[in-house]
């Protein structure tokens, strides 16, 4: 079968205004769900709220920061969204969180690459000034998660171990946001802290997301665990890890000085049975790519619930 070739933006877009362009750009539906997460590493391990300053400046920093990640991404993948677009159908699909605006709009041309990367430089200034006034090692880690987000991009087409850097992505914010409140935090609970999300993301979001795209990325000859390692063999990954997400949850409210009693333990354990252990269960009985998609979108929101545990403990 030929590709079926797309040389033209969709005309159902054009008249958005621009600055819903950006945020489509950034991913910001997704981007503000990821913002629980350094609130969560933070919270975890200072065990009580911070100043009200910190507070301000780390959700300016935060939004700043994961804005910033997530168009790089799209510049980054500017000639490979431009390849996908023209051998592929479905650019945008509704039920995709990340696809809830426009996905890859510098790609499909209603932003210029110029006007993607003055977008992500300055939301990357912003970054880095409240990254450095938080700790200077924010900083750092803000600097290698652009990095590893650039590895990973450049490693679509070489190999499906661009899903372990991908980890390293979604977990430099939980370190960051401990770092924002502690300049010396224990290292065994930012390597708990960082196994626990890299597993989530691993299992929740990267292979999942891939798993819905195996026909996309075949066309593209992508290197991803379900091409790669076929489906059989991205069920167990997903499911064991997201397993192994939810018994590192206990371990880091154990490790955290937040005395968590039994209640919040459980509640602990039912999200991550909810969220993502049982459709992620569902998609290994399956392997129906619907489930890939719901599995990724549910899983979204982990952090989050989360996070309202966590607060809501401190605040009883």
């Amino acid at each position: 079968m030929k590709d079926t070739l797309i040389t033209q933006p969709t005309l159902s877009y054009s008249g958005l205004p621009r600055l819903k362009l950006f945020w489509a750009l950034s991913r910001t539906p997704h981007g503000l769900l990821d913002m629980a997460t350094p609130a969560l590493g933070a919270l975890l391990w200072l065990g009580h709220f911070p100043s009200f300053e910190v507070i301000i400046l780390g959700l300016i920093t935060t939004f700043a920061g994961y804005t910033a990640v997530y168009s790089l991404n799209d510049i980054i993948d500017y000639h490979t969204d431009k390849e996908k677009i023209r051998r592929c159908v479905d650019v945008d699909i509704e039920c995709d969180l990340d696809a809830m605006m426009i996905r890859h709009p510098m790609a499909q041309g209603y932003l210029s690459f110029k006007e993607g990367l003055l977008w992500t430089a300055t939301w990357s200034i912003v970054t880095i000034l409240g990254a450095y006034y938080l700790h200077p090692v924010c900083v750092a880690i803000f600097i290698i998660g652009c990095v590893l987000e650039t590895v990973y991009c450049l490693l679509f087409k070489v190999s499906h171990l661009r899903t372990l850097v991908s980890g390293g992505v979604k977990t430099a914010g939980a370190i960051a946001g401990v770092f924002a409140v502690d300049p010396y935090p224990s290292p065994l609970f930012l390597l708990m802290l960082l196994f626990w999300l890299f597993l989530w993301e691993i299992g929740g979001q990267n292979v999942p997301n891939d798993w819905t795209d195996i026909e996309e990325d075949r066309r593209l000859h992508a290197q991803t665990i379900p091409v790669r390692l076929g489906l059989d063999q991205a069920k167990v990954i997903i499911l064991g890890s997201l397993i192994l997400s939810v018994i590192l949850a206990m371990v880091v409210f154990y490790v955290s000085p937040i005395s968590f009693e039994f209640p919040y333990v459980v509640a602990s354990v039912s999200t991550g049975l909810c969220f993502f252990v049982l459709p992620a269960f569902l998609l290994y009985k399956t392997k129906a790519s619907p489930y890939a998609m719901a599995l990724f979108n549910m899983s979204s929101y982990y952090p989050l619930a989360m996070l309202i545990i966590v607060v809501t403990k401190l605040l009883i």
